[in-house]
């Protein structure tokens, strides 16, 4: 096809960002011919800033029914990801779909069964995934420099949030309206990352503060610690309270350390593998030599336009996805296991259990009395059912 027809559920702070891309010009092959959201202002900024034959509909139901578009992005609130991709999937649409991939597992792998299935398209809004630093960092540990996996550390306190920023929207910081906080908010790219880079782990022993630094009933502080199936181990550290805020990822392995903070990759590179100098060294003290190496890698790259061109070459030529939609339940599972090992006090195992997250989840929301104020409106009432 010469030009993909695009349309966008979802136009608030990211949709609306997708949207000028495409209306600018700057996705090749692509265009950007209709949006869907529930709130009438929103379709009135659409209206007013994307042009008078961008398609406006007030629902799903509508865009879905209407020949507009070949493929969508979906930029709703988490829990609609799923349900929307698998509707539009099932359409015959190509499905782009913001992160998180959804708010609990089961939903997510019944979405993978549905994508697994089709023949079109999907991806998953994972921009970090086109950061040549990252990129460098991840062939750095694939390509086997840094020999076997002994320990990864990610402290990723850099995402300070404000009360203001809670109060800016009546689905934020609930279990109703957005199902987590910081794991499920934030931090869904750095998850992603890490487990790109490193690998699952087996198992996860998680403490999670909830409401911690904010009026907000969700998780604003974590420590979470992780085991992999070679015996290495992890930690995961992440708030939304503190500043001056970290944002460091240290890997460890046999023949090295690699460290990623500030922009910089610095790699300390051994002479010898860590464990045959323990087992062949004849002195009692020392250490392998090491090698301090700064790893040039190129560029800042495209972020969320990058994600936006590779899934539309994919589309159109068939160019391989960088962050395929499937992938996308591997951060939801590490953010869920956290969780459920800090509800229940214990470590739990990768797999997780979906079905007793969701039934914990759910009577989360049910018995929740928490009430939200949201700027410039009176207080929220979240409780009640899940649905």
């Amino acid at each position: 096809m010469d030009k993909i027809r695009v349309a966008i559920i979802g136009i608030g702070n990211m949709g609306s960002g997708h949207a000028r891309q495409l209306r600018d010009g700057k996705v090749p092959g692509a265009m950007l011919t209709a949006v869907c959201d529930l709130n009438p202002e929103r379709l009135q900024w659409a209206k007013q800033k994307l042009g008078s034959d961008i398609a406006l509909y007030e629902s799903s139901d509508e865009l879905f029914a209407a020949d507009a578009a070949d493929a969508i992005i979906i930029a709703t609130p988490h829990y609609d990801h799923p349900p929307l991709t698998i509707e539009g999937l099932q359409k015959g649409l190509h499905v782009l779909c913001e992160k998180p991939a959804g708010v609990y597992t089961k939903a997510v792998r019944e979405m993978n069964r549905v994508a697994d299935k089709s023949d079109r398209v999907f991806g998953l809004m994972f921009n970090q995934r086109q950061r040549p630093l990252h990129q460098k960092f991840k062939d750095l540990v694939d390509s086997g420099e840094l020999g076997a996996l002994m320990r990864t550390n990610w402290i990723i306190t850099s995402w300070f949030r404000s009360q203001s920023y809670y109060d800016s929207g009546d689905w934020r910081a609930s279990w109703r309206g957005e199902g987590g906080g910081v794991l499920l908010n934030q931090c869904p790219h750095n998850l992603d990352l890490w487990q790109w880079i490193c690998g699952m782990p087996k198992r996860v022993r998680a403490f999670c503060a909830f409401g911690k630094y904010h009026d907000i009933e969700v998780e604003d502080d974590v420590t979470a610690f992780v085991e992999y199936d070679n015996g290495a181990t992890g930690l995961f550290i992440t708030s939304t309270g503190e500043a001056a805020g970290t944002n460091r990822l240290e890997v460890m392995g046999d023949r090295g350390k690699v460290v990623m903070e500030d922009g910089q990759l610095t790699f300390w590179r051994t002479r010898q593998p860590v464990a045959e100098f323990t087992r062949n060294t004849p002195t009692g003290f020392g250490a392998p030599e090491t090698w301090k190496c700064d790893v040039p890698y190129n560029g800042g790259g495209e972020e969320h336009l990058g994600v936006l061109k590779n899934w539309t070459n994919a589309i159109r030529c068939g160019e391989k996805l960088t962050a395929p939609g499937q992938d996308g339940i591997h951060s939801l599972e590490l953010s869920n296991a956290m969780l459920l090992s800090s509800w229940t006090d214990s470590w739990v195992d990768i797999p997780i259990d979906d079905d007793r997250f969701q039934n914990m989840l759910e009577e989360k929301v049910k018995t929740s009395r928490y009430q939200k104020k949201t700027k410039g409106d009176g207080p929220v009432d979240l409780s009640g059912s899940f649905n």
